[in-house]
């Protein structure tokens, strides 16, 4: 039931990557941010077809690259939101990509973790509730009119 469980979430992950990437066409540096959801849908995807391709070098190495990238991001994100935000960082364009960022690294550590041995109750639930959250948080910033006010001319245009 876990492991079924854990692939489910994967091949969600998966979607919503894909998705995230797919969302980025308006977007001026949508060459970046395809990449940076491209990546963790692909490894994600092998995840949830064959959760033991987390033992592979390639694998590993590619994840860990790209986790290093997204932490590397997320810093110099929340340096420049935070000391330049005016409202809620989720209307502001450079708190969503902040998000997206801690989604991907946090997801990636979480295939990470799960090659050294199969997520327990506690690894299994974090999954869940992260594979879930990017969904919920669409469906509220899409519900929300007053925050998809506040966004530029390229993210109205998407969805």
């Amino acid at each position: 039931m876990a492991g079924r469980l854990w692939r489910l979430c994967n091949l969600l992950m998966a979607a919503f990557f894909g998705l995230a990437a797919a969302v980025q066409v308006n977007d001026p540096d949508s060459e970046l941010w395809i990449v940076v959801y491209l990546v963790p849908a692909a490894l994600t995807l092998l995840v949830g077809i064959n959760p033991s391709v987390t033992d592979n070098g390639v694998w590993r190495s590619l994840c860990d690259l790209h986790s290093a990238g997204c932490i590397v991001g997320t810093i110099v994100l929340a340096y420049s939101l935070f000391a330049s935000a005016q409202r809620n960082i989720l209307h502001e364009e450079e708190g969503r990509e902040l998000l997206g960022l801690l989604i991907v690294a946090i997801w990636m550590s979480l295939c990470r973790s799960s090659a050294k041995s199969p997520l327990g109750r506690v690894g299994l639930t974090a999954a869940v509730v992260v594979a879930l959250l990017p969904f919920v948080s669409w469906l509220y910033i899409y519900m929300n009119r007053e925050m998809r006010a506040s966004w530029p001319t390229h993210c109205k245009t998407v969805i």
